[in-house]
């Protein structure tokens, strides 16, 4: 006597009801790089980025102050390049490099301001970004910036606040000025 619940010999058994489900499949990874972009879409990707980012720098310029960091350039090319990802979306740009200079201000108060801080500074702000849900790697790179260059916190944030604002407006107004272009950002908030 079997006691094989098969509809036919030899094929597996049906699972019973209450059988808990079986586990997903990995997700298979092609290698597969993305699509290039159509001509039009690189240059309007890399002139809105280019655009902000001497606006950045003209701002600077007036308020003899240096607005324009590095964490800003690559987070002006992921909202510029890269609308879609969770990394270019407005809660991680905003609140990831306010998060960044808050950490990267405990780090240098705590610890000064060494190479070997500002490392530390990173690991925590991406903790942080991790538990927050405000995924932005450029922000890590901003927690760097605090502690090796102690920017004083009165001018630093107001301007890395105002600057992570308007890498994401001209994400926005970017993103209608041309009618293929996806739409930035995916969510707001």
């Amino acid at each position: 006597m079997t006691t094989d619940t098969a509809p036919y010999p030899g094929t597996p058994p049906t699972p019973a009801a209450d059988a808990a489900p079986a586990p997903r499949a990995p997700r298979i990874i092609t290698g597969k790089a993305p699509a290039r972009p159509t001509a039009a879409a690189a240059v309007h990707s890399v002139s809105a980025a280019t655009t902000v980012l001497l606006g950045l720098v003209g701002i600077g310029a007036m308020l003899h102050e240096p607005v324009l960091i590095p964490p800003l350039a690559a987070s002006a090319a992921l909202v510029h390049s890269a609308p879609a990802l969770p990394l270019a979306q407005p809660r991680g740009v905003l609140l990831g490099h306010l998060l960044g200079a808050a950490v990267g201000y405990g780090v240098l108060a705590a610890a000064g301001g060494s190479a070997w801080a500002a490392a530390v500074a990173a690991g925590l702000t991406l903790a942080l970004l991790i538990t927050a849900r405000t995924p932005h790697s450029p922000a890590c790179a901003t927690a760097v910036v605090v502690v090796l260059q102690s920017p004083d916190p009165v001018r630093f944030v107001p301007l890395l606040f105002g600057s992570t604002v308007l890498l994401v407006l001209t994400g926005y107004a970017g993103s209608r000025i041309r009618r293929k272009a996806p739409r930035y950002p995916a969510y707001w908030w």
